[in-house]
């Protein structure tokens, strides 16, 4: 399996930072070889997400905006890329 590109979207917010915490705990619980980028820049957020936080699992958009995911649902998301 290749290493997954992960990124979590989000200008620096309660919520991105949040998304952040529980994305990095979600890679660490799947087991998966995966790189986690936080992208701060919104000429580059919104390449994917009107709304953030935003997850974007191998250029695929996989969550924008609220309610955010819960760990174990970033790991089904992790697990299906």
């Amino acid at each position: 399996m290749s290493k997954l590109n992960v990124k979590v979207l989000g200008p620096g917010c309660k919520n991105c930072e949040k998304l952040l915490e529980a994305t990095e705990a979600a890679v660490e619980k799947a087991g998966v070889d995966a790189e986690v980028e936080y992208v701060k820049e919104l000429d580059r957020i919104s390449q994917y997400v009107m709304m953030t936080p935003g997850l974007v699992i191998n250029e695929k958009v996989a969550h924008q905006g609220k309610p955010l995911p819960k760990v174990d649902k970033i790991v089904k998301l992790l697990q299906k890329a």
